[in-house]
């Protein structure tokens, strides 16, 4: 998988994608590596979620790219109008107010 981004580095690209799917596979082929450590704690964190987040953050936190449909339909759904306005209050209110 070729990067789009030049100056992402591809070897510590490689390095991450390796660290994530031999992660994956020891938790997924050994019991104890789903398990809890005193010394390290919750093992799959260590094992997918850190080279994960890692490997995210190498690509600066980009989300997926929406498809246009999508951010055409968030851009619709938006109201043209004024913003409302607050209500004055009641004269019931007001006299319930003045009467305690």
């Amino acid at each position: 998988m070729k990067t789009s981004r030049p100056d992402i580095d591809p070897s510590l690209e490689s390095l991450l994608r390796h660290a994530v799917a031999i992660g994956a596979a020891i938790v997924l082929l050994l019991p104890a590596a789903r398990g809890f450590s005193p010394t390290f704690g919750w093992m799959p964190l260590w094992l997918v979620a850190m080279p994960l987040a890692a490997w995210w953050a190498l690509h600066r936190f980009r989300l997926p790219a929406r498809e246009a449909e999508d951010v055409a339909a968030v851009r619709t759904r938006r109201r043209s109008g004024a913003q409302a306005r607050r209500r004055r209050p009641s004269m019931l209110r007001r006299r319930h107010s003045q009467a305690a």
